[in-house]
């Protein structure tokens, strides 16, 4: 029979929706034998197995005759239901030893059991959250259950270092604290050990009375045979757990006699019917459509729309790093240029400079981190809707110097950006050059002097704005591939024509589907697709 009983002890944690109101646990104890006694029979049984082994059966602890009267007692208890103790009966039987309201109140239900003929349990009895002998040191130094081995769970182990806040906890008058109320230097077990859980607990305690027949009622022989503690979002945690499919617990208390007994613990809550089910699953469904609804009308629909025909671009990016580059303490100068039928807000800055930012060896390249904000925002209007041409994105130039300590500047590099034609988060790295002019004197006076030379427009690095042949050639122009700088993009497209999806299907060729440009110009379809889905 021991091989039968349960070892595990540990504490579960279960999660409900349901009113906690509703918990049920049966909880059933059995007296067995004495620890004594049973050790002699197992002797008796372990002797008479040599003597007889034709096959003979080992009688169990299971085939002991069922116990009657005071040796076993199974009771079905409701969350926070209170059963007296014979101890308790006794102690609120007399109305001078109540000292407050719960006290007087339990007087009063004493007095009107005995009037209805007594209590319906004798050894089980409960500890409600407010009782005043409810010990939760206790609950843990006077644990029944005796396992073999016992192996918390990792939550059971967390939540085991917490102190949980009790639900309305009276504090006694005049108490003062015997440790420090600050503590400077908090170790890290001080803080595991001392972390409070703001959520409000609520603890009820099944206890027994596993006293000796007709000495029932004494404080000593009371021990916990369950540990149920719910919180607000109904996480409701039971130590020990229910037997369920697992054996009884088995229960051994303290003394000359060392009785042993079985504990047996289960969820008698009345499972819910199909139709309830059914009825919660509508009210949750309602009240999931109500709290959108309640979003949607905090939100509004009267965003901030462009007018027709106009397309917003907002930008919002990050200059992250620059590498490679020869000299230390760089810093970026950059500004966007607006292609034709692009405008801008009067007052939009479309140039800075960055912070001078000193580099740091990451494997073989030097490495500055600048983590540079900007943003800007833009707005395309086509004018004539039957030109072939398709149109331009804005494009971000910029320039990457250097600044020694002597004062002395130097172009590190040239480079641009095009900003990408479809929205979304965008990391793009792009490479610089610098003019290169030949000698060893330019060399020298680049290194002792400071300066090179220099581009006067900057839109040269790509296409000059002012450029109107067919082929720009830069034949007998000198560079020289120096480092490359790391943008992060985060684009967003904004249009009337985006959420007008019938007016989307009749244009397919208006300037709106162009908008992507190019070999782009398909990712401005899937761009319009996704956002009319998600509308």
């Amino acid at each position: 029979m021991a091989a039968s009983w349960s070892s595990n002890s540990g504490e579960a944690v279960y999660r409900s929706r349901d009113a906690i109101k509703n918990l049920k646990i049966r909880a059933r104890i059995q007296r067995v034998t004495s620890a004594a006694a049973l050790s002699r029979q197992l002797q008796e049984q372990q002797a008479s197995a040599q003597h007889e082994r034709a096959g003979i059966e080992l009688d169990t602890l299971g085939s002991q005759p069922t116990p009657v009267g005071d040796d076993q007692e199974e009771l079905v208890v409701s969350w926070q239901e209170k059963l007296f103790s014979q101890f308790e009966v006794d102690l609120y039987q007399t109305e001078s030893v109540c000292v407050s309201p719960l006290d007087r109140q339990y007087h009063n239900d004493v007095v009107a059991l005995e009037r209805a003929g007594g209590r319906r349990n004798r050894r089980i009895f409960t500890y409600t959250d407010h009782d005043r002998f409810t010990n939760l040191e206790e609950e843990f130094s006077q644990s029944l259950v005796i396992p073999s081995k016992s192996i918390p769970t990792f939550l059971a182990e967390r939540m085991a270092n917490m102190r949980h806040r009790r639900h309305e906890r009276r504090q006694l008058e005049g108490y003062i604290p015997k440790s420090q109320l600050i503590t400077w230097e908090p170790s890290e077990e001080f803080v595991r050990n001392s972390h409070v859980i703001s959520t409000p607990m609520q603890t009820m305690h099944i206890m027994a009375d596993l006293g000796p027949v007709g000495q029932l009622g004494k404080r000593e022989n009371e021990h916990v045979l369950c540990t149920v503690r719910v919180d607000g979002s109904g996480v409701i945690t039971v130590k020990p757990d229910f037997n369920n499919t697992k054996g009884p617990y088995r229960v051994e208390t303290k003394g000359e006699k060392r009785e042993v007994w079985h504990l047996t613990l289960e969820n008698a809550s009345a499972p819910i019917s199909q139709e309830e089910r059914s009825r919660e699953q509508h009210v949750y469904s309602d009240l999931y459509i109500r709290h959108k609804d309640y979003l949607d009308s905090l939100v509004g629909q009267d965003f901030e729309m462009p007018p027709p025909g106009i397309l917003r671009l907002l930008v919002n990016g990050e200059i992250v790093s620059a590498q490679g580059y020869e000299y230390d303490n760089v810093y970026i100068h950059f500004f966007m240029d607006l292609p034709r039928n692009w405008s801008s807000l009067p007052l939009q800055s479309f140039s800075g400079v960055t912070q001078t930012c000193r580099t740091r060896t990451l494997g073989t390249e030097n490495v500055a981190f600048f983590s540079y904000p900007f943003s800007f925002e833009a707005f395309f209007r086509k004018e004539d809707e039957t030109e072939g041409s398709l149109p331009e994105w804005p494009v971000l130039y910029f320039e990457v110097l250097s600044l020694d300590s002597w004062q002395r500047h130097r172009t590190e590099g040239y480079g641009y950006l095009v900003i990408p034609a479809s929205p979304g988060c965008h990391t793009l790295t792009c490479s610089t050059w610098r003019p290169l002019q030949c000698g060893t004197l330019a060399e020298l006076r680049r290194f002792f002097v400071g300066g090179a030379l220099e581009l006067e427009d900057l839109s040269y690095v790509r296409v000059p704005g002012t450029f109107k042949g067919d082929r720009l050639s830069r034949f007998g122009f000198r560079t020289v591939t120096t480092g490359s700088v790391t943008f992060t993009l985060h684009c967003i497209q904004h249009a009337r024509a985006f959420v007008d999806a019938s007016a989307l299907r009749k244009r397919r060729q208006s300037v709106l589907d162009q908008l992507g440009g190019f070999s782009q110009q398909g990712s401005v379809y899937n761009v319009l697709g996704d956002f009319l889905s998600a509308v």
